[in-house]
């Protein structure tokens, strides 16, 4: 058997959402990762959330039971401090809205780590810290009014977690957003160059980028030119992937990790021998060929992200042709 694994030279796994969440491993996390790894796949945990450091990552990772060396971990942070020294001169003052893992980078570029507006800083990093408060987001808003460059970690704007999806660093990008009028750069997902820097930290060519997210991992996959894997386990769920954009659209989709080790073509998202979808007047009509077969609910999905996006039309409604279909969109909570 062929698995989705076996079509590419490496791995790159988002955390939050992905791997895990929260405090918690996503079910079949980890032996799929610790399959990827005896399969000789190099494997590189890339994250959008700056809050953490790279060792600390990986030993919170190592602890659900992955066993992954801090140099496979590639964080924004690393992405932001990375680009804030190719615009700044060495050792210019950076304002950091974020945590002691964000700062340790700023410091590790040659970069000076400040706290406020006073020291004149030359840019302003931010990512996610769950300390940040109204006067760090003042002190920043000062530094940028005053001409700081002013990159963003990331924006997304939820963070997933055992209890639900809380604020992440995009919600307080857009009050400082709201606050001077202005747009920071981005350095994580979805611009490309914290997947390219994980594709070279890890040798890989060809790999596959898993993620939760259509509008981070997912775009990210597509700027860079890399195929994709969206999982069902965190933010994006089927109505956003019926709707995605042609820069936000995976090449497969599954219920989670696991799909990496099965067939690749029962994760594509392209016709589906056991389906058929009838588009006409904005209604998608879903009907079940082979009604001898079982009919599973994920591939019928698929069939119709299919046809949406080949007639690059989001249906306004769906219809059932059959029990299967109307059985298959009330297991996936399609209206």
């Amino acid at each position: 058997m062929t698995r989705l694994l076996d079509g590419y030279d490496g791995v790159l796994l988002d955390l939050d959402g992905t791997v895990y969440r929260g405090r918690f491993a996503i079910p079949g996390a980890v032996p799929t990762v610790h399959a990827i790894r005896q399969a000789g796949r190099p494997m590189g945990f890339v994250t959008n959330n700056a809050s953490r450091g790279p060792a600390e990552v990986a030993a919170q990772l190592t602890a659900f039971g992955f066993a992954v060396d801090p140099a496979h971990v590639i964080t924004s942070a690393q992405a932001g401090a990375a680009l804030l020294a190719e615009r700044l001169d060495t050792g210019s003052a950076v304002l950091v809205v974020g945590t002691d893992a964000l700062a340790d980078e700023v410091k590790a570029v040659r970069l000076a780590a400040v706290r406020t507006a006073d020291e004149a800083p030359a840019g302003v990093v931010q990512g996610h810290s769950p300390a940040t408060c109204w006067s760090d987001l003042a002190e920043a808003c000062l530094a940028i009014r005053a001409g700081a460059l002013w990159v963003a970690c990331n924006v997304d704007p939820t963070l997933p977690t055992e209890r639900g999806e809380l604020p992440g660093n995009g919600a307080m990008v857009a009050a400082l957003r709201a606050a001077t009028g202005l747009e920071p750069l981005v350095a994580g997902k979805p611009q490309r160059r914290l997947l390219d820097q994980a594709a070279a930290r890890i040798g890989a060519r060809h790999p596959l980028v898993v993620g939760d997210r259509l509008d981070t991992d997912i775009a990210g996959a597509c700027a860079a030119g890399m195929d994709a894997l969206l999982v069902l386990t965190g933010v994006s769920g089927l109505v956003d992937l019926l709707a995605a954009p042609p820069e936000q659209r995976p090449r497969f989709v599954a219920a989670d990790l696991t799909a990496l080790l099965e067939p690749a073509d029962s994760s594509e998202i392209t016709e589906q021998p056991g389906w058929y979808v009838e588009l006409a007047g904005g209604v998608a009509t879903l009907g079940h060929r082979t009604p001898a077969d079982p009919a599973d609910p994920l591939s019928a999905l698929r069939a119709l992200c299919a046809a949406a996006w080949s007639a690059d039309r989001t249906p306004s409604a769906i219809r059932a042709a059959d029990d299967a279909a109307r059985a298959a969109l009330a297991a996936l909570g399609l209206p």
